[in-house]
């Protein structure tokens, strides 16, 4: 059984035993929380869309760790002005462990 679901304004497509990075959510390292956003369902060839989300599904998480992504470099410059900023960004990330998908 999988779902697709909302956090962080991205859309993942989650299983039981999938490893996920999403943008950072409060909660500490082996707390387990419950996603609430989640727009389709499918088991197999059954699949059931929200409109926008599907009454009473859930998935269930473990978090795995706080962590930082990988860092970016952004430069800006506009040519014949002697204008140059470098500046670099590491985005928070929370590492989760999908335990469930219940379609209650």
């Amino acid at each position: 059984m999988f779902a697709v679901i909302k956090t962080g304004g991205k859309q993942y497509r989650v299983a039981a035993g999938d490893v996920i990075k999403v943008e950072k959510l409060e909660a500490e390292a082996g707390a387990v929380l419950t996603l609430g956003d989640v727009l389709a369902l499918g088991d197999g060839d059954n699949v059931t869309l929200g409109a926008p989300l599907v009454d009473g599904a859930s998935v269930t998480a473990e978090v795995l760790e706080q962590t930082r992504a990988k860092k970016i470099i952004v430069f800006k410059k506009k040519r014949r002005q002697n204008y140059r900023r470098k500046n670099g960004h590491r985005q928070h990330q929370t590492v989760l462990r999908i335990t469930g998908v219940s379609a209650n």
